[in-house]
């Protein structure tokens, strides 16, 4: 079967039983030519300012607010989950997480684990970060 022929331009050299050829042809510059493993890239910088000390401080603000619902979500599926509170609509609890919120089968046990763990890590470590972000709502 024939190769389709290529759409990319390639140097190649081929010798020659031409003697007509100049001589200079033989020390030809080749550095112009199309060379995808030796291309020029020009990039231009882009200046991205520093945070204030506001955005700073909304950054952080949000960070916990994202850290919280994350742990207050792992709580309530917990609660829903333990009490079934999915019966009444829903044969399973997987099948109330993935109608009600879209959420696949791993994602809502993920989000009961994670609040295990930072209730263990607020055990061990009161005076944490992670004691006041996840109970200061």
């Amino acid at each position: 079967m024939a190769k389709p022929p290529s759409s990319r331009k390639k140097s190649t050299f081929t010798a020659s039983s031409d003697s007509t050829l100049p001589d200079s042809s033989t020390n030809k510059d080749t550095s112009q030519e199309e060379n995808p493993a030796s291309a020029t890239i020009t990039v231009t910088a882009v200046e991205i300012p520093e945070l204030t000390d506001q955005e700073q401080s909304d950054r952080l603000h949000l960070e916990r607010q994202v850290e919280k619902a994350f742990y207050l979500a792992g709580k309530a599926l917990t609660q829903l989950r333990d009490r079934k509170l999915y019966r009444s609509t829903h044969k399973t609890f997987e099948e109330y997480c993935r109608e009600r919120f879209g959420f696949e089968r791993r994602y809502p046990y993920r989000l009961m684990e994670s609040t295990v763990v930072v209730d263990n890590l607020m055990k061990m470590c009161p005076n944490c970060y992670i004691h006041h972000s996840a109970h200061n709502v």
